[in-house]
């Protein structure tokens, strides 16, 4: 009685098995159906990842730590708006938060250069650094190391201001 169980099992297989490899497989050639393709790394070259730009720090034009970028600020479109600076504080801990116009940064790819009374400690034959913003390049001269930049994030951003005037603005508070 089990050996008929086990027979009629590998019959009902076997049939099973041969009508599905005699399907011929459908393939289609019309590009206008087919799934889109995988966005490749070299589709993105030059943007920047937006988990890198969060955390960047965040220098005026005499290379003074102002503090770093907390949050950026998008439209319904994507496009980013503002952003928001964390100044001063001490990990985290009593650090005001500010929101700036996106347009007023600038962001810089290669490392800050050092030009102050510690500048001697630098090594002199450093590269041009070029400073890139939304939609203008400009290079200035100073020091600056060289490695090579990253392509996927700016080195630093460079906000026009003292510490003690980012201080004095308006504390951006998150709606909840």
């Amino acid at each position: 009685m089990f050996a008929k169980y086990i027979a009629v099992g590998l019959v009902g297989s076997a049939l099973l098995a041969g009508a599905a490899f005699a399907q011929t497989p459908t393939t289609t050639t019309d590009r206008a159906n087919m799934a889109p393709a995988a966005a490749s790394s070299s589709s993105f070259q030059g943007d920047w990842r937006g988990s890198k730009i969060i955390g960047l720090n965040v220098y005026n034009d005499n290379n003074e730590n102002l503090g770093s970028i907390n949050e950026l600020l998008m439209d319904k479109n994507g496009k980013v708006q503002g952003i928001v600076l964390s100044v001063g504080g001490f990990l985290g801990m009593g650090s005001h938060l500010v929101a700036v116009p996106y347009e007023k940064v600038k962001f810089v790819d290669q490392p800050v250069a050092y030009t102050g009374a510690g500048a001697s400690n630098a090594p002199a034959n450093r590269p041009a650094s070029s400073t890139t913003t939304g939609s203008s390049t400009s290079t200035t001269s100073g020091a600056a190391t060289t490695s090579a930049a990253n392509p996927w994030y700016p080195d630093h951003a460079v906000f026009n201001a003292t510490k003690d005037e980012l201080k004095a603005m308006p504390e951006f508070k998150f709606s909840t």
